[in-house]
């Protein structure tokens, strides 16, 4: 007999699940870019420990998520099993790695870290990269990555979003 949670409807959470988990998600998805504090104590770019290496791999998300749950969601959260937390989670914090995949500069990204340091991205890399820092956000170059990041991550994650709010509704 299957258990009571594949009963019930095909959405990822349910309404009672807790608002403040989408923020959890976020933090998530940014935390990979924590690597670039090792510039600060010499840790070379294309090194394991350097931008865009372990935190942005596979192996990271999965460890990220599992920590999380097992400091404080062992049960999951309302609407939201322990499996489907995890799955969140780990889909929140990969989901930086993938996009720096479709990024046009950089070394790459170290998906497969640390059984494998080499770096990658996609064929298709329509998203401009990004500098370090603020104060070019400022600069014509900032308002072109900007455009960039709007047209390639924004308006479909929000189309995304948007059709996911419809799906529920209906």
């Amino acid at each position: 007999m299957p258990s009571p949670d594949w009963e019930s409807p095909p959405v990822f959470c349910g309404p009672e699940t807790p608002k403040s988990l989408w923020a959890l998600g976020a933090v998530c998805a940014a935390l990979p870019d924590v690597d670039v504090l090792g510039f600060q104590f010499g840790i070379r770019y294309g090194a394991l420990w350097g931008h865009r290496g372990f935190t942005h791999s596979i192996v990271f998300a999965a460890a990220l998520a599992a920590l999380i749950l097992a400091l404080g969601f062992r049960h999951g959260v309302p609407g939201l099993p322990p499996w489907r937390l995890w799955l969140f989670l780990f889909l929140a914090t990969i989901s930086h790695g993938l996009l720096d995949m479709l990024t046009d500069g950089g070394l790459g990204v170290a998906l497969l870290a640390p059984f494998d340091n080499r770096r990658f991205f996609v064929p298709f890399q329509p998203i401009e990269v990004a500098s370090f820092g603020v104060a070019w956000l400022f600069t014509r170059r900032g308002a072109v990555v900007l455009a960039s990041e709007l047209r390639w991550v924004w308006l479909p994650s929000a189309a995304l979003a948007a059709i996911a709010v419809l799906v529920r509704r209906t």
